[in-house]
């Protein structure tokens, strides 16, 4: 069984005596109902589990359902043998955004307090925000991603005390010796072909075909932009024009999105397609970072610009885009072929797993720097660049931004593929495979907390 940091997360909820229900959300098929469902039978004499999709497409037991009686008697129809007591009923409510109104439900079931509950979806950040009574004040909600790094790294074999080993080496700033060097980076590149979607990783663990997990990437990338036809009929094309330009995107030198490219019409502006925006993000299929040209602490405060650059949730499903069942490309560094586009999309998938919102630098004049995260012990902006190449010391928008005394920076660094670790000024320079470490929640929650 893969192990997932959020799996801590959710038996301290359980456990403690907070009156809110715990709801998951996150992109389809990042691991939510496994780690639940393991959860939940493991603490729970009576664990119980509904899911609202497939009650949608059978007997819509639950599609009326407007009060908390009303709801364990359906309930009861099918499960009333289990429906114990409090301590001992968990009951699991998957896909909850089938039915809007359940989410609404979860304030009452949640003040009535006869049983334990915990819920689950694939669209959630999109049906709250088209749900007229959401229950603020009754809900946790959290969110979920694909595997991280580190939790790559403990499919693959590693342990908690070789990683703790490694935390040290990054806090001490103490690189690693080349063996150990180049065994991290092999690591890295697998984790860059494979990525961390649950059915990926399992499947190339057990077979170690390139092909059998790409064919598992292909399909739930087909699923996720499907699921724009089911919840947005309205913008589905154009939610889907959006998706499919993300790769391509990448590989431009800016890799912004460009609203006159979408549809190919002249004058068309970025405020356009922010429900399209709106809905990839929310639905966890995209990651957004948005542009800032003046960054303050805290960068949310910032005055932010309309450019926005858009990643796909998971690097393995960009690699197969790209690459597809070559692995040449990652494995063997070949000179030919930049690889800017999947190191960027890794680092913006480890830093908002880690639980920062992003951002990127972007000034006309000074050019731009590629992440921007907050930095709470020191109160300042951390400006993060990227390289893939050999030229990692090369970075003009970088220099210039540090050396700004406006922007209070206290540090800086730049990931590469190089071994040593140095430090220059207020700039660090550490091996890409320490991006793990970053951010706000890194080391501890693979998540965010809302």
């Amino acid at each position: 069984m893969l192990y997932r940091k959020i799996e801590a997360v959710i038996e301290e909820h359980l456990r403690g005596d907070s009156e809110k229900i715990l709801l998951i959300d996150g992109a389809r098929q990042v691991g939510k109902t496994f780690i639940i469902r393991h959860v939940g039978r493991r603490m729970f004499e009576n664990f119980i589990e509904i899911n609202m999709v497939e009650d949608s497409l059978g007997e819509r037991l639950f599609s009326d359902v407007r009060t908390v009686e009303d709801f364990y008697l359906r309930l009861s129809m099918t499960e009333g043998n289990k429906m114990r007591e409090k301590e001992n009923t968990l009951i699991f409510i998957d896909e909850i955004q089938a039915y809007p109104g359940l989410l609404t439900l979860l304030k009452f079931l949640s003040q009535d307090g006869k049983y334990t509950f915990i819920a689950s979806g694939s669209l959630l950040g999109v049906t709250l925000s088209q749900t007229t009574s959401i229950p603020m004040g009754s809900i946790r909600k959290v969110r979920m991603y694909p595997l991280d790094f580190e939790e790559f790294l403990y499919a693959n074999g590693m342990n908690e005390a070789a990683v703790s080993a490694l935390w040290g080496k990054f806090r001490k700033k103490e690189s690693l010796d080349e063996g150990l060097h180049d065994k991290m980076m092999d690591l890295f590149r697998k984790y860059l072909l494979v990525g961390g979607l649950p059915d990926a990783v399992n499947t190339f663990l057990e077979s170690r075909n390139i092909q059998r997990v790409r064919e598992i990437q292909s399909e739930i990338h087909d699923y996720y932009a499907a699921d724009a036809s089911k919840y947005d009929s309205e913008n589905k094309l154009r939610i889907r024009r959006v998706y499919d330009m993300i790769p391509s995107n990448m590989e431009n030198k800016k890799k912004r999105v460009v609203a006159q490219s979408i549809e190919g019409k002249r004058g068309k502006s970025f405020s356009d397609y922010q429900d399209e925006f709106e809905y990839l993000i929310s639905a966890g299929i995209a990651l957004n970072v948005q542009a800032i040209s003046n960054p303050q602490f805290p960068l949310s405060q910032s005055q932010g610009k309309n450019l926005l650059k858009l990643y796909l949730n998971d690097v393995g499903i960009l690699s197969g885009i790209l690459y597809g069942n070559n692995m040449r490309a990652i494995m063997d560094e070949i000179r030919s072929v930049n690889l800017g586009s999947v190191y960027e999309t890794v680092v913006a998938s480890e830093l908002a797993a880690h639980g920062n919102k992003l951002y990127y630098y972007d000034n006309r004049v000074k050019g731009e720097v590629d992440y921007l995260i907050d930095d709470y012990e020191s109160l300042s902006a951390v400006p993060i660049e990227v390289k893939s190449g050999k030229d990692y010391t090369t970075h003009s928008a970088l220099s210039a931004f540090v050396s700004n005394e406006d922007y209070h920076v206290k540090k800086a660094y730049v990931l590469s593929n190089e071994r040593e670790i140095t430090t220059k000024g207020k700039i660090t320079y550490l091996p890409i495979y320490f991006v793990m470490f970053l951010g706000a929640g890194s080391g501890e929650e693979n998540l965010i907390i809302e």
